[in-house]
């Protein structure tokens, strides 16, 4: 009874500490909402002018993040909606909408008047209501510096068969938010999580709403039992009984002024409808604790739903802090969760059957020679994790790491040579996938899962992508390459103004490398005679040889620039004191 007591009243007093910090974010974001309305007002007179519906074929969408890709409930097609690109100093946010034909493989845009706002971080969720519905709800305008955000609250529905868009107006709805989550249960809507971020405060979410399909009408749920702790970014799932599945997401606290602690959450729970078809359904709340091989922690994962009664996770990020820098790694692989023997296990790639026959062919082979004698094969490999570096047309090092899951039984091969003839005859080469990311856009469509785009950062550089690639998740033989891209070429403006006013010795986003590699060369001519720079290795490339001596080169940068200067500063000054030294060594 005393126990109870307690729990009710700290309950109570999270609810109202929530309430609080609500009503101060509100404060303090009305006014930075208020600048952006008149911007968004300003986009939104130029969609105004659009009277027409027209479908035009077009190039690939450019690259961008946090839009959201849906698979057509009647057509073999996805729809691409909204989405923000950020290039280094300015982010630009779209309310644009593709049609990816999937049998085509082309793409086509589809300008349609009066429709939402431009957009990210939204969610979306078809119906196939009278020919198909797309709805969306929420998402976030930024300023162009990026330091301002504008949390919409609005629901909007895309009219797939009269190509309309049409806003629902309905009171009671959830707050502005972005980064939530939106299933269709039922006849039903179900948002949860979220979080509404100003300048200087932020707030996430757990609370849980529901929008009725048939009569319009917003309602709050209450569900009874302990739910899961604010957060954004997770995986929502809902099952055949009507219930949701909630696992993971992001979340992070203020520890003290102006010093946030981001938390990666790996819990799992169930919202379950409790009596259904009755006028007012009752919800509660429970733990699930899942057998298998979860994936391990992290965010920006993508999330569909697959075959065979399960759901699918695909990639994301683990960011691991390091004093001031934040380093991440990112991931490409696949894992399954089973809903029905509620268990997690990666995906495992087998290999296309001509491949799979070679290799039993090989092993066959290999016994035959050895006289019969029974041929130890060697056990199944763990996941093996690849570093690829790339250098960038501006000189900066990217390094992706790249997590390959294990292979399964009938994928091992026999030996180094079998994998070196059957490259010879063209059979096996280099594996076709998509590189490691975060925030990817996936859906799923007779069975075949669809990976667009996703983001992946070097060190304060973030390369936006726009590949698109598919696998069969009945076969799991292999990734399809349906469109590539080269990061290489896209465009990345270092620093900004803010930026160019602190460090004196930038004088623009352009030009800026090429003064600092004459400054580098300046450096090692007057170092020249004190100190042994480190020998570049016979057939070393440069890349390789930066990495070696990344830190003998940045504690010479250091000693040069002195304490006061930044680390990233100091970094790139390092980097291009040792490509100098590679390319012309003293």
């Amino acid at each position: 009874m005393g126990k109870k007591g307690k729990r009710d009243k700290k309950g109570k007093g999270a609810e109202k500490t929530l309430a609080k910090m609500e009503k101060k974010v509100s404060r303090r974001a009305k006014k930075e909402e208020e600048d952006l309305e008149a911007l968004i007002a300003e986009f939104q007179s130029l969609d105004a002018k659009k009277t027409q519906v027209i479908e035009s074929s077009c190039p690939p969408p450019s690259p961008r993040l946090n839009c959201s890709l849906c698979a057509h409930p009647e057509r073999d097609e996805l729809i691409l909606f909204g989405g923000e690109y950020f290039n280094g100093q300015k982010t630009y946010l779209y309310n644009e909408l593709y049609i990816y034909h999937i049998r085509k493989n082309s793409w086509a845009k589809l300008d349609i008047p009066n429709p939402p706002p431009r957009r990210c971080a939204h969610q979306a969720a078809v119906v196939p209501t009278a020919g198909g519905q797309l709805w969306i709800f929420g998402g976030e305008f930024a300023s162009p510096n990026g330091e301002q955000f504008y949390h919409y609250k609005d629901l909007w529905v895309l009219h797939l068969a009269t190509k309309t868009w049409e806003q629902i107006k309905a009171p009671g709805g959830p707050s502005g938010r972005s980064g939530h989550r939106m299933v269709v249960c039922k006849r039903q809507l179900i948002i949860f999580g979220g979080f509404h971020e100003s300048a200087r405060d932020f707030i996430y979410y757990n609370d849980v709403y529901a929008f009725n399909l048939d009569s319009f009408t917003w309602s709050k749920l209450a569900p009874a039992g302990m739910g899961p702790a604010p957060r954004s970014g997770c995986q929502m799932t809902p099952t055949p009984e009507g219930n949701i599945i909630i696992y993971g997401g992001y979340s992070k606290q203020r520890i003290k002024k102006d010093v946030d602690k981001g938390t990666l959450h790996t819990d799992m729970f169930l919202l379950k409808a409790e009596g259904a078809g009755k006028e007012e359904d009752r919800w509660s709340w429970s733990r699930l604790s899942p057998s298998g091989v979860k994936p391990c922690p992290r965010s920006g994962f993508a999330v569909a739903a697959a075959p065979n009664n399960r759901c699918l996770l695909f990639g994301g990020v683990h960011d691991e802090e390091e004093e001031e820098s934040l380093q991440g790694d990112f991931f490409n692989d696949i894992y399954f969760y089973d809903i029905g023997k509620n268990r997690w296990f990666p995906a495992q790639l087998k290999g296309p059957k001509s491949e799979r026959r070679k290799r039993r062919r090989g092993r066959q082979a290999e016994a035959e020679a050895a006289g019969g004698e029974e041929l130890q094969l060697p056990p199944p490999q763990g996941p093996l994790e690849i570093v690829k570096e790339v250098v960038a047309e501006d000189g900066t090092v990217m390094t992706i790491k790249q997590v390959i899951p294990g292979a399964a039984e009938d994928n091992d091969t026999s030996g180094s040579e079998e994998e070196e003839e059957e490259e010879e005859g063209g059979a096996l080469g280099q594996p076709v996938e998509p590189c490691p990311r975060s925030s990817a856009m996936v859906a799923v469509k007779h069975g075949v899962l669809y990976v667009y785009g996703g983001m992946f950062e070097v060190g304060d550089r973030q390369v936006t992508l726009s590949d698109l690639h598919s696998i069969d998740l009945h076969r799991m033989d292999q990734w399809k390459v349906l469109l590539e891209m080269d990061p290489k070429t896209q465009e990345w403006l270092e620093g900004s103004e803010s930026d160019e006013e602190e460090d004196d010795d930038v004088e623009g986003a352009e030009g800026g490398e090429e003064e600092e590699e004459e400054s580098s060369e300046e450096e090692s001519e007057d170092e020249e005679g004190e100190q042994q720079h480190p020998a570049v290795q016979p057939g070393e490339a440069q890349a390789q040889y930066v990495a070696r001596t990344e830190q003998y080169w940045l504690g010479l940068a250091r000693s040069h620039m002195g304490p006061e200067a930044k680390d990233k500063k100091v970094l790139k000054v390092a980097h291009a004191m040792a490509k100098t030294f590679y390319e012309d060594p003293i």
